[in-house]
């Protein structure tokens, strides 16, 4: 999706209905950059949303997938899409795990979620 140099309120009332319909569900926190025309269409389309202008908001986004970019630069990418798919959908897992958002291993020190969580889900299969 390209972003023009002047943003009218039809265009960005078009692009959160399309994110809206996309992902099923009303977010309560909705980041932008700080784009005169976005409050309006905002209040319009979420009234109970957050709407967060912070530079830098979006970092924990934009880090999240460093980790997985160094991990397929030395592979040079991925030639095909089932392929990304399934690399995708671990790393995503695994970050999920170490991060306890699974009820595993959550008896067990930080450090040890990940491989304790692996040996449960190998006895479970």
């Amino acid at each position: 999706m390209l972003v023009a140099t002047r943003r009218d309120a039809g265009a960005a009332h078009r692009f959160f209905e399309r994110a809206l319909g996309a992902t099923k569900i009303t977010p309560v926190e909705v980041t932008t950059d700080q784009a005169p025309v976005y409050p309006a269409v905002l209040e319009e389309l979420l009234p109970a949303a957050w709407h967060r202008t912070d530079q830098y908001a979006n970092n924990r986004i934009e880090a999240d997938h460093s980790r997985l970019k160094a991990r397929l630069r030395p592979m040079r990418g991925l030639k095909q899409d089932r392929n990304a798919r399934v690399i995708i959908v671990g790393y995503a897992f695994v970050q999920n795990v170490r991060r306890g958002h699974y009820e595993l291993a959550t008896e067990e020190p930080m450090n040890r979620w990940l491989a304790v969580a692996f040996d449960e889900l190998a006895m479970a299969i």
